[in-house]
């Protein structure tokens, strides 16, 4: 990639930084709600970007050009995305731009560790589905530029996919269940390991589990119910081996990672634990351009490999390389299950769902144990709801004049929860 912009796309590149500016300063500002106004005008902005870019390399010349434009293209289209999350519009073809560029590092991660099942395809392959299904339901109202840019990264994604794909057709399905038994001990063991400190106790059930399962073998082969030996042997003992290697490894223990990688894996880890606690909090606290950072901060780690490793100064290869690849990859994992969770509901209607999911979620609770014991039980409910309904004017949750996105869902949980409410009331009534 060229780091010289030519001069006719100079003033592109201004604009694209002036509009990532200005969408950092939004993102940064925590004194108030991202408005949907603001995301869109921006957004329109960075279209006739986009349209200008194109329209300069439609020269059958420049159609492989590639330099700093396109990196703060890419960069101010994921943050752009995100936006989109963040003000309830998770089911449009831009919010879908976030979850593609997450979705293929994971799988080239899946496709260079070669450690997967049909577990960890299987709701990719639905995701990409999904996604593709709103970019061609978007063809009409979305911009060409918009539609095509997003074609391509999904093509990139099914291309991927499909190697996966043929890759695990190889083996066997009648060793299918043993494969993603021993890729989630893998997965365990590799957990347990890439802790700062660990207890060999939580290593001896795996090691017990990898005991049985290499005692279940015949002749060194893992045998289908009939007798035969299945295709995809050596996929399924170099997996065994692989965890038996990973408990020695662990169980020596010493410095796993080697002194040149602990700045990285020092960082990764943080990461790991951040968002992992976001995982448990992120109806409450997260604003999904919060991930703009995590995801930046990881593929700027992933970029300092080369050839798929960490090296030191002298261009060695450290130890500790299983381990960071561990943290690297479940990192991305964890921000591609952030951005599939995200609500389609604006930030600024996320306190009243997440009253009034509270409220649903202990109406049923007294519904499952039996209903009321007294009337005056359903009270404080009816006072909440009551006081959320008069929030609406005309039937909709303003935010100042602006009508956020999720107005259809709140709705909907307000009418459920009223109708519980009644539910409760009847059964009780019937019951006195």
């Amino acid at each position: 990639m060229s780091s010289t912009v030519p001069k006719n796309e100079q003033a592109i590149l201004q604009k694209l930084v002036a509009i990532r500016t200005k969408l950092s300063a939004i993102k940064q500002d925590r004194s108030t709600y991202v408005k949907s106004s603001d995301v869109s005008r921006l957004y329109e902005q960075l279209i006739g970007e986009v349209r200008k870019i194109n329209h300069i390399r439609e020269d059958p010349t420049l159609q492989n050009e590639q330099n700093r434009v396109d990196v703060v293209l890419d960069d101010v289209f994921q943050l752009m995305s995100l936006f989109f999350l963040t003000v309830g519009l998770t089911r449009s073809a831009p919010a879908t731009y976030a979850s593609l560029t997450t979705v293929k590092r994971l799988l080239d991660h899946l496709k260079e560790s070669r450690v997967y099942s049909n577990t960890d395809i299987q709701p990719i392959e639905e995701r990409l589905a999904e996604i593709k299904n709103i970019i061609e339901r978007d063809v009409v109202s979305e911009s060409p530029e918009i539609i095509e840019l997003l074609r391509v990264k999904m093509a990139v994604c099914e291309t991927l996919l499909h190697e996966l794909q043929t890759s695990l057709s190889l083996i066997s399905p009648e060793l299918t269940t043993m494969l993603q038994k021993l890729v989630s001990i893998r997965r365990q063991i590799m957990s347990i390991g890439a802790k700062p400190k660990f207890s060999m106790s939580e290593l001896k059930t795996y090691q017990e589990e990898l005991r049985a399962i290499e005692n279940s073998r015949v002749d060194g082969h893992f045998l289908s119910p009939d007798g035969n030996i299945p295709e995809g042997q050596s996929v399924l003992n170099g997996l065994l081996d692989d965890c038996h290697n990973l408990l020695s490894d662990f169980q020596a223990r010493g410095d796993l990672v080697a002194p040149a990688l602990r700045s990285i894996y020092e960082q990764l880890a943080e990461m790991r634990a951040q968002l992992d606690n976001l995982m448990l909090t992120h109806r409450w606290t997260l604003r999904e351009t919060d991930l703009y950072n995590y995801q930046n901060r990881l593929q700027a780690i992933d970029d300092m490999r080369v050839n798929g490793v960490f090296l030191d100064e002298d261009g060695n290869v450290p130890k500790g390389q299983k381990i960071l690849l561990y943290l690297l990859r479940r990192n991305y994992a964890l921000i591609y299950r952030l951005l599939v969770s995200s609500e389609p509901v604006s930030e600024a209607l996320m306190p009243i769902q997440n009253q009034l999911s509270t409220v649903r979620r202990c109406l049923l609770e007294v519904k499952r144990m039996d209903g009321l014991s007294s009337a005056r039980e359903l009270y404080p409910y009816q006072m909440k709801l009551a006081s959320i309904d008069n929030l609406r004017v005309d039937g909709k949750f303003m935010i100042g004049n602006a009508i956020p996105e999720g107005q259809g869902m709140l709705n909907a949980l307000l009418a459920e929860c009223f109708d519980l409410c009644h539910e409760l009331r009847v059964e009780f009534d019937e019951q006195d």
